[in-house]
């Protein structure tokens, strides 16, 4: 086999790499613990998530020995979570608002009874994640809408408070736009002292940093 083969198929292959999307990393989940009135664990409950955010509409998982549960890769957005188990009464909690890598935290206690009646929990969704020790901020499309600011990545990333822009190359304006009057500017987020090329951007699950130049 000549070298210039060898080279061909290895050149072939960095392609292939290459076009394969990146796994998404923030991507949010739901976790906790199903016990009965008496404060015992709940093995084999199936507990569902519905959201018009997930292509399937709705993620099952099932209770483990421990009556544990973990619902993961969820997109961000509004969920509602439902407990079943025969001869127990139907549990569901809604209003869960799910941003970012956010792992939120819901209990269940499950009673006794008739699988037609349901009990359903409002409450505000969990604020406080106790699972992991990444930050994250979620900008909601109306604040989008309402702040007279560019739409590139860096020019809603420096809302976040800590987080600034830096020119990849040298920019009259110092990286900071201002109405969004720089236009798409080769620009790069820097976040309490990190270093430009330390950032990972990714649009729908996908690593964009190649074509930012970072």
């Amino acid at each position: 086999m000549t070298r210039r083969v060898v080279a061909s198929r290895c050149l072939c292959a960095l392609l292939v790499v290459l076009l394969v999307p990146a796994v998404a990393h923030a991507q949010a989940s739901i976790t906790g613990v199903v016990r009965d009135t008496s404060g015992a664990v709940l093995p084999g409950v199936t507990v569902e998530a519905t959201s018009p955010v997930l292509i399937e509409k709705v993620r099952t998982v099932v209770s483990d020995g421990g009556g544990q549960y973990r619902l993961v890769d969820l997109r961000p957005g509004l969920y509602t979570v439902t407990f079943t188990l025969p001869g127990f009464n139907t549990f569901k909690r809604d209003g869960i608002e799910l941003t970012g890598n956010f792992t939120a935290s819901i209990n269940a206690e499950m009673r006794v009874g008739e699988l037609q009646e349901t009990i359903t929990v409002t409450g505000e969704a969990p604020v406080v994640d106790v699972q992991t020790l990444t930050r994250t901020q979620a900008l909601s499309e109306e604040v989008i809408d309402a702040i007279p600011t560019g739409r590139n990545f860096t020019n809603l990333g420096v809302l976040v408070p800590g987080v600034s822009a830096q020119c990849a190359q040298a920019c009259s304006s110092g990286g900071q736009d201002v109405g969004g009057a720089t236009g798409d500017a080769r620009t790069s987020l820097v976040v309490h002292g990190s270093r430009f090329r330390d950032q990972r951007i990714a649009v729908n699950g996908m690593t964009i940093s190649g074509s930012t130049g970072t």
